[in-house]
């Protein structure tokens, strides 16, 4: 693929850009296919997926295939993976549910650009693991647990409490993973009940999820998962806006710091987009202060004090930006990822143990009785 090919935005990152960003996480990634944070960082699957899925929009697919051969090996049997890998050592081994989930929207991304079924087939038992395990840590309200010790090689304690960036970043992998057991005739129906429900949890509950509010990701990301729509969506936005985005710089990643990060602001700029908002070209230009050489991003900045911190370029900042102008431009076919486009429809909004009735009370009379994948 040449870089004229590769998405662009006028005025604002040319195609030849998006592949210059591209090598530089190509640069950083690891020889058994991991693409930590920054070079000598830990991996996540989470962030991992996000820049294989950065690196097929820049043309770089042998790089973008090796990482997602990573997250196969990886896997656990119990279909999560370990927090914190450093250098292809287990630093953290604690499973956290948003990140097992995201495969099912990396997959699914690489099917609309690569039409590739093999490959599709090769990750869909991974991919069933994963939210087999993530649906089965779904708690009474809706929400899903947000992570599993592990001890002594095995799991352990569950960490019953939810949290609204991370569910919501759930809902967007069911919706995928449902998606993808279409392709694969082979149907999910316990993820399309625990999409219901999680869905009535993120729109009707977020007070029952834990308070992160301070914390911009946990303002946008019900609205970037795709829970929250509409006039409602942009209400929200509205709620603290005056309160995260600094004109001309980005957003804060925490409403105490005036430290604005790059990632963050590009979550934002996909979810403007998805609401055909827009602020989220004018958004994404202000950003652009975060290039560094080589197309490389940095994390952040402290404007009182004018400094890039911390002082390091990040691979998942790097991948953001691919994705957000590919979402602005239509760039690829899997430009639409963030909108939704191309998922199943919002799953029926189910409301069981949560003391309320869902949006449509009739949306309950097919699951009597159900329970779902509560612990």
């Amino acid at each position: 693929m040449t870089s004229s090919s590769l998405p662009s935005l006028q005025g604002v990152l040319s195609s030849a850009q998006v592949a210059e960003t591209a090598a530089s996480i190509v640069a950083m990634q690891e020889a058994d296919g991991a693409v930590p944070w920054t070079i000598g960082e830990h991996t996540d699957v989470w962030n991992h997926v996000e820049s294989a899925m950065a690196l097929l929009v820049g043309g770089e697919v042998e790089a973008s295939e090796k990482a997602f051969e990573w997250c196969a090996r990886t896997q656990r049997p119990d279909g999560s993976w370990p927090m914190k890998i450093v250098a292809g050592e287990i630093e953290d081994a604690s499973a956290e549910t948003n990140m097992s989930a995201y495969l099912a929207v990396g997959v699914w991304h690489h099917w609309l650009i690569r039409h590739d079924r093999a490959f599709v087939e090769r990750f869909w038992p991974v991919v069933r693991r994963g939210l087999d395990f993530v649906t089965g840590m779904q708690l009474p309200f809706g929400g899903i647990a947000w992570s599993q010790e592990w001890a002594d090689g095995a799991p352990a304690k569950v960490n019953a409490d939810a949290l609204l960036a991370g569910s919501s970043s759930i809902y967007q992998s069911l919706r995928a993973g449902v998606a993808l057991a279409e392709l694969m005739d082979d149907p999910q129906p316990e993820w399309e009940l625990a999409g219901g429900r999680l869905g009535h949890a993120v729109r009707r509950h977020r007070e029952l999820f834990l308070d992160k509010s301070t914390f911009s990701m946990d303002w946008y990301y019900p609205v970037l998962g795709g829970a929250v729509q509409g006039a409602e969506a942009l209400d929200l936005l509205a709620e603290r806006w005056e309160v995260f985005v600094v004109p001309g710089l980005g957003i804060r990643c925490v409403d105490t710091n005036p430290w604005v990060t790059g990632a963050e602001t590009c979550e934002l700029v996909m979810a403007l987009d998805a609401l055909g908002d827009e602020r989220a070209v004018g958004l994404f230009k202000d950003m652009q202060h975060l290039r560094g050489d080589d197309g490389k991003y940095w994390t952040g900045y402290v404007y009182p004090d004018d400094v890039n911190w911390p002082v390091e370029h990040t691979t998942y900042t790097a991948a953001a930006v691919i994705l957000a102008v590919d979402a602005l431009s239509n760039g690829t076919a899997g430009a639409g990822i963030m909108r939704g486009e191309t998922l199943v429809p919002h799953f029926d909004e189910i409301a069981l143990e949560c003391g309320c009735e869902p949006a449509d009370p009739d949306l309950t009379s097919t699951v009597t009785g159900v329970s779902g994948n509560t612990r």
